[in-house]
Order: C-alpha cells, then sequence, then structure tokens
C-alpha cells in the first residue's frame, strides 16, 4: 500500500498489520519523523516512511513492487491520480477522502485543493480509473448567535487570516449568516 500524504502515518500505521508493506509520504519532514517514531514505538516494521513532494516524486520510485492500494486523506490533486494510475496495477484501487467543494463554503473561498463529484470522476477517469464510490460526506453546523459561530471557527481563525477567509467569514455572520459547513468527498476508484 502507497499512503500519499501520510503526514504522522495515522493511516499507515493502522493498515500496516494488514499489509505485506506499507510506504508513507509526505514532504513535512517533522510529521514524517513523528510517524516513524509512533511505528518504532508501536513495534511495525513493515513501514517506510519518506519525505518527498507527493505531487512531484514518481510514486514508482517509492515502491519496490506495484501497490494494490493508494490511499490518501485530505490530500488530492490531479497529480496524485496520474501517478496512482502509473503505479497502480490493472484492478489496483485508489481510496481518497479529501476536501469537497462545499467545505468551508460560508468562506465564499472554495479550497484549490477541493474537488465535486463531476470534477472526481472525470480526472479519474482521464487516467484509466473506474470510480465505484462517490459520495459526500457533510455537517453543517447551526448557531444561535454570532458568538457561538465565532467560537465554533475559532481554531480556524490563524489559517483563515493568513487567505483571507476569516473576514469573508466575519462578513457572512454580519450578513445574518449562522453556519458552518464541513465537507469531504469520500473516493474509491479502481484502475482499468
Amino acid at each position: 500500500m502507497l499512503d500519499v500524504g501520510t503526514g504522522s502515518g495515522r493511516i499507515a500505521l493502522a493498515v500496516a498489520p494488514l499489509c505485506r508493506f506499507v510506504v508513507g509520504v509526505d514532504r513535512e519532514s517533522d510529521v514524517i519523523e513523528e510517524a516513524r517514531r509512533r511505528a518504532a514505538a508501536l513495534g511495525i516494521a513493515n513501514v517506510e516512511l519518506v519525505v518527498a513532494d507527493a505531487d512531484v516524486v514518481d510514486y514508482r520510485a517509492l515502491v519496490s513492487e506495484a501497490p494494490r492500494l493508494v490511499t490518501a486523506h485530505l490530500f488530492m490533486s490531479d497529480a496524485l491520480v496520474e501517478r496512482g494510475a502509473r503505479v497502480l496495477p490493472s484492478g489496483g484501487a485508489l481510496a481518497v477522502v479529501c476536501f469537497h467543494v462545499d467545505q468551508w463554503r460560508e468562506t465564499g473561498r472554495p479550497s484549490r485543493f477541493a474537488y465535486d463529484e463531476d470534477r472526481m470522476r472525470r480526472v479519474l477517469e482521464s487516467h484509466g480509473f473506474v470510480p465505484e464510490h462517490l459520495d459526500v460526506e457533510r455537517e453543517v453546523r447551526e448557531f444561535a448567535s454570532v458568538e457561538e459561530a465565532l467560537a465554533g471557527a475559532i481554531g480556524l481563525q490563524e489559517k483563515w487570516k493568513s487567505d483571507g477567509r476569516w473576514f469573508r467569514y466575519i462578513k457572512f455572520l454580519e450578513d445574518g449568516g449562522r453556519t458552518l459547513t464541513r465537507s469531504h468527498l469520500i473516493v474509491k476508484a479502481r484502475r482499468r
């Protein structure tokens, strides 16, 4: 298995007992080091954790034989699908949970990493995948007041200030909005 954007290795380490070998890749060396420490503490020896940019590296260089599964959690790009298609054999699966375009829709600014069902289907099919499952998991939190809405988004404030979303969310609240949407696209596709 190849876990793309593995972060601290949560998925890679969880499935390692079920796999012959797992490779986790992430461009952040500090989270890869954390994943290595976690693997050692758990006594997991069949996981290799690699520092590399998953949008640039050739996945074939990361594995000694073709994986049967490529996963990604909250990491998605057209490059991931294209590189996954190159490394997976016929019948191999791609399983992804990524941001849906409705993620934080109240900010009026979709993430550049977000996909809708049609775009995802087009990307998958253009790289030789047959979508088996495309589903949206959506949670819309409703708040009784501006204060509740601000408290509900407080953990996002610094990140959103850096990209302008915080001010758009404040405007949404000032205009009477009282929601916050979290929305993910859950995907399973098989290589032709």
